[in-house]
């Protein structure tokens, strides 16, 4: 069964299709704090109410973390406001026919009245309208690793998450031979996306057992994100129908390299001129790419609660597993944080390295982009680039990346270029939120803790 892509620009478009079609429910969704997709079916009737007028989710879903638990630290919401509905407002746009079992109705919804100053995907909005009124356009383009499980949410609870059965054993990257083996999930894979519209550019086995690699097709930097969070959303669907999990921790096994989410990018006129390229510049770099590339490494430092997000995001971020500490830049070179890959005016462009594939891509987009109009708008330039081992090159303290997610959300909290891109209001409502998931964890009583003093002490 595969989906449908409904190509609706308008409300009063989407109107005239559900009137049409007569669909006794309709699915929405939105995507929170931590990128996790929620949701639920409406009534074609009220579905057509909340076209003019939005529809409610109690606030707690922009008050808690992924576990549900509510968090104690948040202003916005909490016991201390009631918690009252947010509004949300339908995405045009997003509408599709869902590619599972139903052929359903679907439509994407983003936060909308006082709950829009905390919407990761306004964030990203406000982001890029910045970039609009400054002159430019941001192509961008996402990858994922993630790994496949021969496991059920059952299997996992029954086994404490031990011993668990990948897909496949071993590492054998880039093997063709798993790809055929496997060619009718590989199939369902490009199929399924392809048929709502979202084109993967490539799809591989990846280093480790179970891994897959996928790279999403370019587009404008707000629909590749909502690409990339229906993507996540959805292949986590499609494997459990198929009695399979995948999973995108940053790091899941303290033996295995952790999973990716590179983002690629590049600033274009409003006119479509690629703007990166200077066939007389450095590395045939523009003077534009350079100030953007310098407001990227500037910031990730203040904004790497974004780009790390969870707890587990930092296990990943370890010397000599493909993933950097700092903030460096080189070209074409997979030890840096960020890589220029240089190319065509088309192609040329930055590969932002940091964030794993537990990113919200609406807020790694938001972060990745700001702090680089802010490096054009302070014409910040970003210094000699790395040659060979970055790892092994001394980085000053503002360019080392925080080790901890608590760390992380207490420099993002004092941020006043922060504040500036993103608002007062999200950055001391995610702030909060990074800090309390970080309480949360240090609380945790651990299994490498109990092997380390049980008996001893």
């Amino acid at each position: 069964m595969t989906g449908q892509k409904l190509n609706l620009k308008t409300i009063e478009d989407v109107r005239n299709y559900v009137s049409e079609k007569d669909p006794k429910h309709v699915k929405v969704g939105f995507f929170d704090m931590d990128g996790v997709f929620r949701g639920k079916f409406m009534a074609k009737e009220k579905f057509l109410s909340a076209l003019d007028d939005g529809y409610g989710f109690c606030d707690a879903v922009l008050g808690w973390d992924v576990a549900d638990t509510l968090y104690d630290n948040s202003k916005f919401t909490g016991w201390h406001t009631g918690f009252p509905d947010a509004n949300l407002r339908i995405i045009p746009e997003s509408g599709m026919i869902l590619p599972f079992d139903n052929e359903t109705v679907f439509f994407s919804s983003e936060f909308a009245g006082r709950a829009e100053a905390i919407c990761p995907r306004a964030v990203l909005r406000r982001v890029l309208q910045r970039a609009k009124d400054m002159g430019f356009v941001v192509n961008a383009a996402m990858e994922f690793e993630f790994f496949i499980f021969q496991e059920t949410p059952d299997s996992l609870e029954e086994k404490g998450f031990k011993n668990l059965q990948t897909l496949t054993p071993g590492n054998f990257s880039y093997s063709a031979l798993r790809s055929i083996v496997q060619e009718d999930l590989y199939q369902d894979i490009l199929d399924t996306f392809d048929s709502i519209g979202i084109e993967l550019e490539g799809l591989h086995a990846e280093t480790g057992p179970g891994v897959v690699e996928t790279a999403i097709a370019v587009d404008d930097a707000l629909s590749m994100s909502d690409k990339a969070s229906i993507f996540k959303a959805f292949m986590k669907i499609l494997a459990q129908k198929r009695g399979l999990m995948a999973t995108f921790m940053a790091k899941w096994n303290q033996q295995l390299s952790g999973q990716s989410g590179h983002t690629h990018m590049s600033l274009w006129s409003i006119e479509g001129v690629p703007l990166f390229v200077d066939p007389a510049g450095k590395y045939q770099m523009s003077q534009t790419m350079r100030h953007f590339l310098g407001g990227q490494l500037a910031h990730l430092r203040e904004f790497a609660a974004m780009i790390a997000p969870n707890i587990n995001s930092y296990a990943r971020l370890t010397p000599g597993h493909w993933a950097p500490t700092s903030a460096t830049w080189g070209v074409d070179n997979r030890t840096v944080g960020i890589r220029v890959i240089q190319g065509s005016e088309k192609s040329q462009r930055l590969e932002y390295r940091i964030p794993g594939s537990d990113v919200n891509p609406y807020l790694s987009m938001a972060a990745a982009i700001g702090s680089g109009l802010l490096g054009i708008e302070r014409e910040i330039d970003p210094g000699a680039a790395s040659i060979g081992n970055a790892y092994d090159q001394p980085v000053p303290i503002d360019r080392q990346l925080p080790t901890n997610l608590e760390s992380a959300g207490i420099l993002f909290a004092g941020s006043e270029a922060a504040k500036d891109l993103f608002g007062a209001a999200f950055v001391e409502h995610f702030a909060a939120s990074r800090i309390f998931e970080a309480q949360e964890f240090g609380r945790a009583v651990t299994d490498w803790e109990l092997k380390r003093y049980f008996e001893v002490l």
